[in-house]
């Protein structure tokens, strides 16, 4: 059944995509439906709520959950990178500190916010929307220490739901 609900989201996304705008919308309902119903227990925060946190004493840990070449393209500042499917045992972060995972959308950093609940860390949240909300806000990324408003676009069909202006041009895979 979880099988069937995720194709029938990829081609209700691939069937919407000639209206940029709504399919856009569109697709980000189904995916945060998906990511919710996958992932009940994990709790969400807002980009403008990161942003928040992230102007604020107690920043959290941000774990960008994609893989190399997508975090050699951009990500959030200070971010640390957690290979997708990873052992939460490889983290050394104190299992009390606020932790926001982030990947493309945030399916994957909701699957790995997940197990590090599971491990024991008590302060968990997912980013929604991760990286791609991120960026069509146009919210502060970095490449290579400098500021950036590009972001690999994980695949043609995902890349849709990233802003033209922000897709990286043929990013390393």
């Amino acid at each position: 059944m979880k099988r069937f609900l995720f194709l029938a989201i990829i081609l209700l996304i691939v069937g919407a995509i000639s209206a940029a705008s709504y399919s856009q919308r569109l697709g980000w309902r189904l995916i945060n439906a998906k990511i919710r119903a996958d992932f009940p227990d994990v709790r969400r925060i807002t980009t403008g709520e990161l942003a928040t946190a992230l102007a604020s004493d107690n920043k959290p840990v941000l774990l960008d959950v994609r893989t190399k070449a997508e975090f050699e393209v951009s990500h959030l500042e200070g971010a640390i990178r957690a290979e997708p499917g990873s052992d939460p045992a490889a983290i050394s972060i104190p299992k009390e500190k606020p932790i926001v995972t982030y990947c493309s959308v945030g399916y994957r950093s909701g699957a790995f916010a997940k197990k590090l609940s599971e491990a024991g860390y008590r302060n968990v949240t997912n980013l929604e929307g991760s990286i791609f909300r991120w960026a069509n806000e146009n919210r502060p990324l970095v490449h290579e220490g400098r500021p950036t408003d590009k972001v690999h676009p994980y695949n043609r069909l995902w890349g849709l739901l990233l802003d033209e202006s922000h897709r990286a041009a043929n990013p390393a895979k």
